[in-house]
């Protein structure tokens, strides 16, 4: 018993309507992306406190280097 798929124009019609109605519609409803920020005071910090770091890194790879040295008198 051989079963038959054929799908008559006026379905498939229908079918392509439905779909160009309403998925733009759909499409439309996804919302829209968050604005840009308006300040960078954080990135201001962060840079901030990155010098500062660094700074503390210089100084401490200073002091240890010259007490790490001998003294010759």
């Amino acid at each position: 018993m051989a079963m038959d798929y054929r799908v008559s124009w006026g379905v498939f019609a229908t079918f392509v309507i439905v779909y160009a109605i309403f998925v733009p519609a759909v499409q439309g409803l996804t919302p829209a992306p968050a604005p840009a920020p308006t300040s960078d005071a954080g990135t201001a910090i962060d840079q901030g406190v990155a010098y500062g770091l660094m700074l503390l890194a210089l100084v401490l790879t200073y002091l240890i280097h010259t007490f790490d040295t001998p003294l010759n008198f």
